[in-house]
């Protein structure tokens, strides 16, 4: 009998977002639930297997009926042997095989990557990059992520923790970042970050979803904050567009949701900084997959792993 249905999880430094997907990975049911409650590395783990049963049980599945379950994690994966080898944002992880944990508790095959690698593949395959050679994929949150796509195939590195843009240097000196490295793109742009700006230049706490709105309505504050973090932003892409030569950028996630602010500037950037037949060939576009993408990534891991 046919295995009809993949499990997609995106994990995030805030959210669990679970997905029970079809063999074309179009979602069929999706659940999102809070991480900041799961104290430690055990309640968390208890938590992905726990859901995966009650999506099973909400479908009346079985387990031999799933194809497999893909998890996006925010960190370096060895993605061959399955293991966590830290999270930047969330403690307690070092080294952890968490595909033979989830394995043996729940049955069902696993596979796991960095959560920037499964958007790249869901945007590669299903949305904003389809058709690109090469693309760059971004995920702007509590992280940020990075994702290549090389000569049409997913380019993991030698240690399969390739991508890691946020932690690029952008300058000399500057903030500890919590991967270990100084002044690295994520300390500067990160949404931790960013709300931290938020509060010192209004006073209060702001969500960033009202700060954007605020910008666009000509707020000369907050069109400040976006423009420093696009051009932090673009100084780090400028980077990667002269090393890599990319068709596109893809920008998703959280942060991406302040729009022509943040890509406008983003692309000046670009533009103004990088060699002259680099920046002429790439695009900057907007993440076409939202919220959905890691757990479509995930799924599309399931089916990459068994080929």
């Amino acid at each position: 009998m046919a295995k009809k249905h993949i499990i997609g999880i995106d994990l995030g430094g805030t959210n669990l977002k679970i997905a029970l997907l079809d063999r074309s990975c179009r979602i069929i049911h999706k659940h999102t639930q809070p991480t900041d409650i799961l104290a430690s590395k055990e309640m968390l783990i208890t938590a992905i297997a726990d859901a995966i049963t009650r999506i099973l049980s909400l479908y009346n599945l079985t387990r031999s009926g799933i194809m497999g379950v893909g998890l996006g994690l925010p960190g370096p994966i060895d993605f061959d042997r399955g293991i966590v080898h830290f999270f930047p944002n969330i403690p307690g992880w070092k080294d952890v095989p968490l595909q033979k944990i989830l394995e043996k508790r729940t049955a069902i095959p696993v596979a796991v990557d960095n959560d920037a690698n499964v958007m790249a593949l869901a945007e590669f395959t299903l949305g904003a990059a389809k058709g690109a050679r090469n693309a760059v994929c971004l995920t702007l949150g509590t992280g940020v992520g990075g994702g290549l796509i090389l000569d049409g195939r997913l380019f993991r590195g030698s240690s399969y923790a390739a991508g890691e843009i946020g932690h690029i240097p952008v300058n000399e000196k500057g903030p500890a970042c919590n991967c270990g490295g100084i002044a690295c793109l994520e300390s500067y742009i990160g949404n931790r970050r960013i709300a931290q700006k938020v509060k010192a230049v209004f006073g209060k706490d702001i969500p960033l979803e009202e700060v954007s709105a605020m910008a666009h309505r000509g707020n000369r504050k907050a069109l400040a904050i976006w423009e420093s973090v696009a051009v932090h932003l673009g100084v780090g892409l400028t980077a990667v567009v002269n090393l890599l030569n990319p068709d596109c950028i893809v920008i998703g996630g959280g942060v991406a949701g302040a729009g022509s602010i943040l890509f406008n500037k983003v692309t000046e950037t670009i533009l103004l900084r990088a060699m002259l037949v680099h920046a002429r060939t790439v695009r900057v576009v907007k993440a076409k997959l939202g919220n959905d993408a890691g757990m479509i990534g995930a799924g599309l891991l399931v089916k990459e792993k068994r080929r």
